[in-house]
């Protein structure tokens, strides 16, 4: 089969397309012949192995898994004698992320019938299903972790990303209101998607909002704990993408833990297949549809992954596995 594959850590471009060998189909496994994947911020960190700890979980002179993407929709092509859940024939999307296992940047891709992995609503395409996991299973901890209900403010800086264009939708879905930071491009867009009241970082600073919120999701990581704990009523929730200057994301929610004032929080994505199956009902009533930027086929992987390292995408970038 064809994949993308990488021996080495770098760049894109140690990233080339090969034939290899299909992955073979255990008692319990289900094949997916993969229609459509992604190319997403997992995907490029464990490709350089930045940060450089990585390595302690990938492999410290080079990577284990040679085949990356977390990813992934298709149809089953195969089962495991003992699968009882998904039939030949079937169409599937999920999630694959891990040390030992990505592998959704080819042709086929082997997962646990009890893995992440649930069928495609019939409302949705390949592309769109490939792009409903990753940025949104974050979303989804960030709101299960702050437990955000009916008529609770939040607000979301970095709107148009993989997680935060997700994000908007699935707190939308819970009845909160939301107000969504963004830059004057993409104002409609993150309208349509929901938002309640939009602010544009480029003529105005989001941090000096009067307005207090029960929860402030900082989608991209470029925003920190100080910088926005005003914005946040008593015992109000920040809570960032990324571990933050010196890793503060860390420790911050050790320390603000028994404060009456805001906390800070870092969720670890609880990933489950039904996590996967909420997302499938959210994009089957319309409630959750991933924002797709582009689409690259395999063979041009490479320039999809330059494409994402510019940091301009807006929500998520497609690869196209079988032509569509």
């Amino acid at each position: 089969m064809r994949a993308a594959v990488a021996t080495r850590y770098g760049p894109p471009d140690v990233v080339r397309i090969a034939q290899v060998d299909a992955p073979t189909v255990g008692e319990h496994d289900v094949l997916v012949k993969v229609h459509a994947t992604t190319v997403n911020r997992t995907d490029c960190a464990y490709r350089a192995a930045h940060p450089f700890f990585m390595r302690a979980f990938t492999g410290l002179r080079r990577p284990r898994r040679q085949i990356l993407g977390t990813e992934l929709a298709g149809v089953v092509a195969a089962v495991g004698p003992a699968v009882t859940t998904f039939a030949v024939g079937d169409r599937v999307f999920g999630y694959n992320e891990g040390a030992f296992a990505f592998g959704a940047h080819a042709e086929y891709v082997a997962l646990p019938q009890d893995g992440l992995l649930a069928p495609i609503p019939a409302n949705v395409g390949f592309p769109e299903a490939a792009a409903g996991t990753e940025g949104s299973h974050y979303a989804l901890s960030f709101i299960r972790a702050a437990r955000v209900e009916a008529g609770q403010a939040v607000l979301v800086y970095g709107a148009t990303g993989a997680i935060g264009s997700a994000a908007v939708q699935l707190l939308k879905s819970v009845d909160a209101t939301v107000t969504a930071v963004c830059d004057t491009a993409h104002l409609d867009l993150v309208r349509r998607l929901g938002a309640d009241r939009v602010v544009d970082y480029t003529a105005e600073d989001f941090t000096r909002d009067p307005r207090r919120y029960h929860a402030v999701f900082d989608a991209v990581g470029k925003s920190t704990f100080g910088r926005c704990r005003r914005l946040l009523e008593p015992g109000g929730v920040y809570l960032s993408s990324e571990l933050g200057p010196l890793w503060q994301n860390l420790y911050l929610p050790l320390l603000t833990r028994w404060s009456r004032g805001a906390k800070a929080r870092f969720p670890f994505p609880h990933e489950s297949q039904e996590m996967v199956r909420h997302l499938a009902r959210l994009m089957q009533s319309g409630q959750f549809r991933p924002v797709i930027d582009r689409t690259y086929p395999l063979a041009q992987i490479v320039d999809a992954y330059r494409y994402v390292e510019t940091g301009r995408k807006t929500g998520n970038v497609v690869i196209e596995v079988v032509p569509g």
